[in-house]
């Protein structure tokens, strides 16, 4: 079954008695092109075992399961799985999983594969690579729980938002709280970008394909104390990050602005100016 035309996809949901669901986020990917620049760029072989979260019809999943060793895909929507049994049911190497990404824990690169919810409902898989087309919806989300969960995917290749993609990769002056969180534990590029003629239904937006490489907790820094820093920093983002962590953290003016001059950073400056490196000093020479 063809799964890169919008008119397949339609009569299989037809047939399915289901539509796609804004809700969800269900666009699904039509374009044969940017499908195989995904699996190009997720450089598979056998040995890797994917997650895959969203799949949607499949379309993504069966390119996946022609190279890797084995899938793991998870699916929200409970119409979705059922066509998932039949357009996968060719491919031995994957398993469906029916449930909320976001609401159950995950842990990765374990060595036993939990998929049912009898011990403590929760998954665990032996996995270093995420491959998925994210809803936008959720992509943030999505992305903050796997790069958070306690051993995560040494490496992410997603289908997000184009104007997520570019806040995930921004730098200095562009900094926003998302970039500084997904750069805490990754190193975020670029790869491309797709239209929104690439999908059936049409979104609103374009998307854009990024890679997270992550750097296994990288910065020796207290983590809980740098995000209350940068949270604090980024409460008012066009204020001075004087005022902002000021009233924030509670704590004299003159206390902040000796911490900020002690560290190289100019009182008046907006948080969006301020590097990962910055942002670490601070932690590192907190004494407010």
């Amino acid at each position: 079954m063809i799964l890169t035309s919008g008119t397949a996809i339609k009569n299989l949901l037809e047939k399915y008695t289901t539509k796609p669901f804004k809700g969800f986020g269900q666009n699904f990917l039509v374009n044969k092109g940017v499908l195989e620049k995904i699996i190009q760029a997720a450089n598979l072989s056998s040995a890797d075992i994917i997650l895959e979260i969203g799949p949607g019809v499949g379309t993504l999943t069966q390119e996946l399961a022609k190279k890797a060793g084995k899938v793991y895909a998870i699916e929200k929507d409970k119409k979705m799985v059922e066509i998932l049994k039949e357009t996968l049911k060719d491919f031995k190497n994957v398993e469906i999983i029916q449930g909320d990404m976001l609401k159950f824990p995950i842990s990765f690169n374990c060595k036993a594969i939990t998929t049912s919810k009898a011990s403590g409902s929760y998954f665990q898989f032996p996995i270093k690579k995420v491959v998925a087309n994210l809803p936008y919806n959720i992509a943030s989300a999505v992305i903050k729980k796997l790069l958070e969960s306690e051993k995560p995917p040494e490496e992410m290749i997603l289908m997000v938002q184009k104007e997520v993609a570019q806040r995930i990769c921004a730098k200095p002056p562009d900094m926003n709280l998302l970039a500084v969180s997904v750069q805490f534990y990754s190193k975020p590029e670029i790869l491309f970008y797709v239209s929104k003629n690439a999908f059936w239904p049409k979104p609103k937006v374009d998307g854009a394909v990024i890679r997270l490489k992550v750097e296994n907790r990288k910065w020796k820094a207290d983590k809980d104390l740098f995000f209350k820093i940068v949270k604090a920093g980024f409460s008012h983002p066009r204020k001075q990050i004087l005022n902002n962590l000021s009233k924030m953290l509670k704590s004299d003016k003159e206390k902040v602005e000796k911490w900020l001059s002690e560290n190289n950073i100019h009182p008046t400056k907006r948080a969006e100016t301020l590097s990962m490196e910055n942002w670490l000093k601070l932690t590192k020479n907190y004494t407010i």
